[in-house]
């Protein structure tokens, strides 16, 4: 890959892994659309380094006293909102891993094609816009429950399916259960650090196995790339979401996902 097609793809990962508009129908269209290869493996994992370090950095501090009070449940057996908060960001991973284990070859092979991508870019933009519009949005992350926690672990696994968006579909299950936009954001954001870490597991083991070439230029650039423009789109994201609210990313979806029934199908 030459500089361009590194930042570009960099930067497409960094935005689109936190934004409700689906990374994968991204990063499917934009290669195609210049003619480019494919990126390989070990640029995945770089990208995805990336994404982690913003999200790990932009919510160290509660990231600092969930893990104290993580810690600290485990001996004492006392709970609080922090420990909490922790115990649902680890429960609400389980069924996206399991699911990622069960259904790999599915998803690698059966799913990953164009009108899958184009169809589930404009249903699952839909159905955020109806949670949207009919949430309550009255709670905060602190209040979910253990039924809470499993439906949206749930709903992460469903993102498994290429165009579905991880953090549309967290998103959305989050304002379905009434909890405002800034509290559903947030919530996805931190779900996103151990199903980050997942996916970077398997897709390192896939590269070792497959022992290619590394360019660790394009590497350190796309993680760069990546990390910062990442950690740009959670804070301007959390900065403006009560404000413009879901709207302008379902009519951003809608219209992707009708260029690419127009350009692949």
């Amino acid at each position: 890959m030459d500089f361009f097609q590194q930042f570009i793809l960099a930067l497409i990962q960094g935005l689109t892994e936190f934004l409700p508009i689906s990374s994968s129908a991204h990063l499917i269209l934009v290669p195609k659309l210049f003619g480019w290869a494919d990126q390989g493996l070990a640029f995945d994992v770089a990208v995805h380094v990336g994404t982690l370090a913003a999200v790990v950095v932009y919510f160290r501090k509660e990231l600092k006293l969930m893990s104290r009070d993580w810690l600290r449940s485990l001996t004492t057996r006392k709970q609080t909102p922090e420990s909490r908060l922790a115990w649902g960001v680890l429960i609400g991973t389980i069924p996206v891993g399991l699911c990622g284990l069960m259904f790999k070859g599915v998803i690698e092979t059966s799913l990953r094609s164009e009108l899958v991508i184009a169809t589930t870019t404009i249903l699952f933009g839909l159905l955020l816009l109806w949670a949207d519009k009919t949430g309550k949005r009255k709670r905060d992350e602190h209040s979910l429950s253990m039924r809470d926690i499993i439906i949206i672990g749930f709903a992460q696994a469903i993102a498994l399916i290429p165009g579905t968006s991880r953090s549309g579909i967290t998103i959305t299950a989050c304002l379905m259960l009434g909890l405002t936009r800034s509290a559903a954001a947030r919530f996805s954001f931190l779900l996103s650090i151990p199903v980050i870490v997942l996916s970077g597991m398997f897709v390192t083991l896939d590269l070792v196995q497959a022992q290619t070439a590394v360019d660790w230029q394009a590497l350190i650039t796309g993680s760069i790339i990546s990390g910062l423009s990442a950690y740009a789109c959670i804070h301007f994201f959390l900065k403006l979401l009560d404000k413009i609210g879901m709207v302008p990313f379902v009519v951003y979806r809608l219209l992707l996902g009708v260029i690419l029934f127009f350009v692949f199908i």
